[in-house]
């Protein structure tokens, strides 16, 4: 490669110190996860969920604090829609006289409001809820590996399966340090993180697909740095826009939708630097090559360009 052909900036040359980070923050979340697990929300450990209807919009604040003044435990509140609207979570499912025992005791303070709705959500259900969702991730992951692998080549398919796995752990691991409640909004949140990392993969595996078939000077190490510095443009103003959006939903959006676009958030920078770095470096450790992407020759090849010239018929007309 020619002095004015070569990288500004050297990609593959921080490939070792990437490795070492990535596993680091994998080994990091694994632990994390054992030792202190996830907190999870209602909708996997079972819950009752009470909706009110205030007459003018009330402190949440104050809610939670009269709530915690009469000995409630284990309960999130938050605006449901409208700011008159409070949806109230709680712990308990098997109190059938829960949503009047907090009615009263939201009324004690002299607020004005209106029970409009009480569902619980059995441990049993909740139980069934997060085998399904483990099962959904895992069954996503595969389905992405039989794609790529088909769509591209199986090396290609395994550089691209291993980095969504490690976005997906360190999202996980960053809940379980801080304790956030994992909720199915955040699940949510998940699967989307792997739809996104898959999109900005699969950009880069395209275009070095593409330099390993036109390039035919250089190494491996060469055209990788090449295609990742020919796509690091799309990718920065992909993963910036979409965090512009995102920290507008975490911050304006309210509490009902904090943790799926803090989950998000976390994916998206996370899913831009192993599309950089995890799934390239992946394809250097498997030694990817030209002879992994050449198209193989059809058969009959010769014959099928004899034949390619007009019939006689049709040089007449």
């Amino acid at each position: 490669m020619s002095e004015d052909q070569k990288q500004p900036f050297d990609f593959m040359g921080l490939r070792k110190i990437a490795s070492v980070i990535s596993i680091s923050l994998i080994v990091l979340s694994i632990a994390l996860l054992a030792t202190r697990g996830l907190n999870l929300g209602m909708d996997f450990t079972g819950g009752t969920s009470v909706e009110f209807e205030y007459a003018e919009a009330p402190q949440l604040d104050e809610i939670r604090t009269r709530l915690d003044a009469a000995g409630y435990e284990q309960f999130s509140v938050q605006n449901f829609g409208a700011d008159t609207t409070v949806l109230v979570r709680m712990a308990e499912a098997d109190n059938d006289q829960l949503a009047p025992e907090v009615t009263r005791t939201l009324k004690e303070g002299g607020a004005e409001l209106e029970l409009v709705s009480s569902e619980f959500v059995g441990s049993q259900v909740g139980e069934e809820l997060k085998e399904d969702s483990g099962l959904g991730l895992l069954i996503a992951l595969a389905v992405v590996l039989i794609y790529v692998g088909m769509r591209f080549q199986f090396k290609f398919g395994i550089a691209s399966v291993v980095p969504l796995a490690h976005d997906v752990i360190i999202v996980l691991g960053v809940f379980a340090l801080f304790q956030w409640t994992f909720d199915l909004t955040v699940l949510a949140a998940l699967l989307a993180v792997i739809g996104y990392s898959l999109n900005d993969t699969i950009v880069v595996a395209d275009r070095i697909r593409e330099n390993f078939r036109k390039m035919r000077v250089g190494e491996s190490w060469d055209i990788i740095n090449e295609s990742i510095h020919q796509t690091i443009a799309r990718t920065i103003n992909t993963s910036g826009t979409t965090l512009v959006v995102l920290f507008a939903l975490y911050f304006l959006g309210g509490e009902a939708i904090n943790n799926f676009a803090l989950a998000l958030i976390i994916g998206v920078i996370v899913g831009t630097y192993s599309s950089i770095y995890v799934s390239a470096n992946l394809l250097m450790v498997m030694g990817v090559s030209r002879d992994d992407l050449i198209v193989p020759p059809k058969e009959g090849a010769e014959d099928a360009e004899e034949q390619e010239e007009p019939p006689e018929w049709l040089n007449r007309m």
